[in-house]
């Protein structure tokens, strides 16, 4: 299962643990739990810090296994078999429980070892998902660190019968305690705030004690790193708020076209960012979502409002807050969102094996997400407003090689159906000849385009009619000292590559902006004094 190369990295890995490993699997007979075997067999032989105990009673959920340390308290299980997206998982669990420090802030550390109560959680995933293993190494981590959580991974796919009578539909879908927790990707410090509900009024109180900065970077996406990394290399203050780092780019499965990098994968790329931004001397922020910006007053400073109720200033701003999945906005798609509504194919495709499906959108992402779901659903329909496709050639000649896709034209999805669980179906208006017509299916993939993170900047900064920031050739707004990068402005092309171009060029701006504004300023006091 693991080739001689994955085996020789694994054991240099492996050296690195300082206290034995105990690996307890339930097994039966089953294809899956001997591969499970055969995995944990080839594992146990990597390092004499690792034992194996194999147990047939059918106690708890077959194929799992468990993960511990003698004279440590840790509850750690994998039911499934943790490959693909999810190995990473299994070798850093490995890391940990074997007393391998973490590479989490010694301040999330301390709040996960406070926090007090019981949690037993269970993250559901699926192999393809390119954000369960951020969840699945959070919890793991906080099962090792905190005796009183526990945490079970479960391989969705695999455990089909879970999935059904919980009616999930997404993934990661994280259970607390019997109870939904949360779905989607979350940091460990997510997950920390949301269990602790006193930390963002500290967290609050921490922000309003730090002084203003020289360029303060709204959104860590492609834009605001590469903002923040142009800013802190002129050696000024510099200081980047952001609500995820990596932005769209961790919804990304595969990128093939950033220049100088044959292919990657969002979430990795999202990581190389956030390191290197990390290498200078910036104020990261995380978990901070803006919610207003205030115009420079005569003290110079521009005011950025957050969430949690605290303001930063700065003398020069620039936006880079991205964009999100554009919704359809019709009736039933925020009722059974998670519910069967899905905005990635890549991580919720899996659990729709065998059952029919509709693709709304016919650009590229529509019609790369009919590709790869026609590979694992029964059915796919795909629906597309316009009167012909708008993908390129070659992924529509691919489409229509497909045995078990419909593609649907000039049609307008009108409802989404459901029965007050999960969705059954869908209405489309044909936009020829006026009729209504219902599909009945078990999932809607909405791939309509992007929609910018703008809403609370209606008010105070010029904006397009689709939303986006209005910017010059030097990202530039319509408010002096505050700028903009990325798919949050009006720029043509959203690109990463192009994001990355845009923050550099506006923090190149505002460094500029810096400069002649400190010149000006001295040119007054000096004919003040005269």
């Amino acid at each position: 299962m693991l080739d001689a190369n994955l085996q020789s990295q694994l054991k240099t890995y492996l050296e690195r643990v300082t206290r034995p490993i105990q690996i307890t699997a339930h097994a039966d007979d089953g294809a899956k739990a001997q591969e499970m075997l055969e995995l944990l067999t080839t594992i146990e032989s990597l390092s004499d810090q690792i034992s194996l105990t194999v147990l047939r009673d059918g106690a708890g959920r077959v194929p799992s296994f468990d993960l511990g340390s003698p004279g440590q308290d840790i509850h750690l299980t994998f039911a499934g078999l943790p490959m693909g997206h999810e190995f990473t998982s299994l070798v850093l669990a490995l890391l940990q429980v074997g007393g391998h420090p973490s590479k989490a802030t010694a301040e999330v550390i301390e709040a996960v070892q406070n926090l007090e109560g019981e949690f037993k959680f269970e993250t559901y995933f699926s192999l393809s998902c390119q954000n369960c293993p951020d969840v699945v190494q959070a919890l793991n981590l906080a099962a090792v660190l905190n005796p009183r959580i526990q945490h079970v991974a479960i391989d969705g796919a695999l455990f089909q019968d879970e999935v059904e009578q919980r009616q999930i539909m997404s993934v990661p879908t994280v259970y607390l305690n019997g109870e939904v927790f949360d779905q989607g990707r979350m940091t460990l410090e997510q997950i920390v705030a949301k269990l602790d509900t006193g930390a963002a009024k500290r967290d609050a109180a921490k922000l309003a004690t730090k002084d203003a900065y020289d360029v303060l970077v709204v959104g860590g996406g492609p834009a605001g790193a590469a903002a923040a990394i142009y800013a802190a290399r002129k050696g000024i203050r510099t200081g980047i708020a952001a609500e995820r780092f990596g932005g769209q780019v961790l919804d990304t499965m595969a990128i093939e076209n950033f220049v100088s990098v044959k292919e990657t994968e969002g979430p990795k790329m999202a990581m190389a960012l956030e390191q290197h931004v990390r290498e200078y001397d910036v104020d990261i922020m995380d978990l901070q979502r803006a919610t207003g910006l205030v115009p420079a007053g005569e003290d110079g400073l521009v005011q950025v409002q957050l969430e949690n109720g605290a303001v930063l200033k700065s003398r020069t701003v620039i936006l880079s807050t991205g964009a999100r999945w554009r919704q359809m906005n019709v009736p039933g798609e925020d009722q059974y969102r998670n519910k069967g509504v899905a905005y990635c194919p890549h991580c919720d495709g899996p659990l729709f094996k065998g059952k029919r499906v509709a693709v709304v959108g016919g650009g590229n992402s529509g019609v790369e997400a009919a590709i790869d779901l026609a590979g694992l659903v029964s059915h796919v329909t795909l629906l597309e407003f316009d009167d012909k496709l708008r993908a390129d050639d070659v992924l529509q000649r691919k489409l229509r090689s497909l045995g078990n896709v419909t593609v649907l034209t000039s049609a307008q999805t009108t409802e989404v159906l459901g029965d007050g669980q999960k969705v059954t179906g869908l209405v489309y208006k044909d936009r020829v000849g006026g009729d209504s017509h219902r599909v009945e299916l078990e999932g809607v993939f909405v791939q309509i385009g992007l929609l910018p993170n703008t809403e609370f900047l209606t008010d105070a900064i010029t904006l397009s009619p689709r939303g986006e920031i209005v910017i010059d050739d030097r990202g530039q707004t319509n408010l002096p000292g505050v700028f903009a990068a990325g798919d949050c402005t009006t720029v043509p092309y959203k690109q990463i590559i192009i994001a990355m171009g845009a923050g550099s060029t506006a923090a190149l701006s505002a460094f500029d902006h810096l400069i002649r504004t400190s010149v000006t300023k001295s040119s007054g006091a000096v004919a003040e004094a005269a």
